[in-house]
C-alpha cells in the first residue's frame, strides 16, 4: 500500500523533472510540473476509485447481500474509507518526494483537507447511484470505464487551463473537478490557498449530489437484493 504509490511518485518526478525536464509556463523549478502531475493526478485518483469502485459494489457483493442481513449502505462506506486510506498514504509518499525535491511544505498545503473532503462527497455521492443504476441495467458498469477516462483529459491534470485552446475553456466551467483539482495544484505547488468563492458552486453540487444519492438509496435499497 505504501510502495506502489511511492514508487508512481517517484518515476513522475524522475523522469519529468530529470530526463524530459518539462516545465511549467512562467515557473522556474524544473520539477514544477512533476509536483503539479502528482498533484492533479491524486486528486483525481481519489475521484476515479471510489466512482468506480463504488459502481460495481453491490454486484461484487451480491452473494454477501443475499445471504446476510446488514445495512447495505457498510459497502460504499467500506470503499469509501479504503480509498481514503490509499489516498493518505500516496498524499504522504508524494510529499516525502517533495522533500527529495527541495520543495518545501507551507500552510497552504493544509487547504488539501477542503479538496478531500469535497472529492469524498462528490465520489461517494455519484459512485453509490451509479452502483444503484448498475445493478437494474449492467451496462453501466462497462460505460462508466469510458466516461471517467474521457473526463479525465477533460480536466486539467496533465496540462494547464492556459495551453488549453480558448474555445474549450467554457467545458473546463462545467467540470467540477477542473476547481477541485486546482485546489492540490495550488496548495502542493504554489502553495496559495484556494479562491473560496471559486468553491461555492462544487461544494454545493458535491453536497446536491451526495444527500440526493442517500434518498435514492433509501428507495431502492428493498428492491436491490431482489435485482441482484
Amino acid at each position: 500500500m505504501i510502495l506502489n504509490p511511492l514508487a508512481q511518485a517517484a518515476i513522475f518526478a524522475i523522469v519529468l523533472s530529470e530526463i524530459l525536464a518539462a516545465k511549467l509556463p512562467h515557473v522556474d523549478s524544473k520539477s514544477a510540473y512533476a509536483i503539479y502531475l502528482m498533484a492533479g493526478t491524486a486528486a483525481w485518483g481519489l475521484f476515479a476509485e471510489i466512482v468506480t469502485r463504488c459502481t460495481t459494489v453491490f454486484i461484487d457483493y451480491s452473494n454477501t447481500l443475499k445471504k446476510i442481513a446488514f445495512p447495505r449502505l457498510c459497502l460504499p462506506l467500506i470503499v469509501g474509507g479504503s480509498a481514503l486510506l490509499n489516498h493518505l498514504l500516496l498524499l504522504s509518499s508524494i510529499f516525502v518526494i517533495f522533500l527529495l525535491l527541495g520543495h518545501m511544505p507551507t500552510v497552504a498545503w493544509l487547504s488539501v483537507l477542503v479538496g478531500i473532503a469535497i472529492i469524498m462527497l462528490f465520489a461517494f455521492g455519484l459512485g453509490i447511484l451509479l452502483g444503484l443504476l448498475n445493478v437494474f441495467s449492467r451496462d453501466v458498469g462497462q460505460v462508466i470505464t469510458i466516461v471517467l477516462q474521457l473526463w479525465f483529459w477533460l480536466t486539467p491534470v496533465v496540462y494547464t487551463r492556459e495551453t488549453l485552446p480558448k474555445q474549450f475553456t467554457s467545458i473546463l466551467e462545467l467540470n467540477p473537478m477542473a476547481m477541485i483539482v486546482q485546489i492540490y495544484q495550488d496548495a502542493l505547488l504554489f502553495g496559495k490557498f484556494p479562491t473560496w468563492s471559486n468553491l461555492f458552486v462544487p461544494a454545493m453540487i458535491a453536497v446536491g449530489i451526495f444527500i440526493f444519492s442517500f434518498w435514492i438509496f433509501r428507495r431502492a435499497s428493498p428492491d436491490l437484493v431482489d435485482a441482484l
